[in-house]
């Protein structure tokens, strides 16, 4: 069970994202979302959207946190909780007009989102490109 355990996050809490290297603010009132559109023009803010029943989800947010080398205070990391907040989810769709996705990452910047992806390849924005 070692590999699919540490894959699929194993035993541990599965409805929390590891706080490995990354200091998640939690999304979870569509209030938030004018504060993180506001933000963005002094940072960048990064909307990570996370079903928390999904192993697919599950293994994107654990090669996503494993592989994080943004320094801290960099950029502001929103973690959305599908399944708890789906109607924070649907703002998030309609206010940065991003078809919704699970999981999927949004870089919100100076008011808009300047990019997006979900599934495998979250891994593949380079977050540092936006800073």
């Amino acid at each position: 069970m070692g590999l699919f355990s540490n894959m699929f996050g194993g035993s541990t809490d599965e409805n929390q994202p590891k706080a490995n290297k990354i200091d998640w603010i939690s999304l979870n009132s569509i209030a938030q979302l004018e504060d993180i559109k506001a933000a963005s023009s002094g940072k960048p803010q990064i909307i990570f959207k996370h079903s928390t029943t999904c192993g697919i989800s599950r293994m994107v947010l654990n090669m996503f946190t494993s592989s994080y080398a943004i320094e801290p205070g960099t950029m502001d990391m929103h973690f959305l909780d599908l399944l708890a907040n789906r109607d924070v989810s649907n703002a998030v769709a309609e206010k940065f007009q991003v078809m919704h996705q699970s999981p999927q990452m949004l870089i919100v910047k100076n008011g808009v989102v300047v990019a997006h992806d979900s599934h495998g390849a979250i891994n593949e924005l380079e977050l540092a490109n936006y800073i």
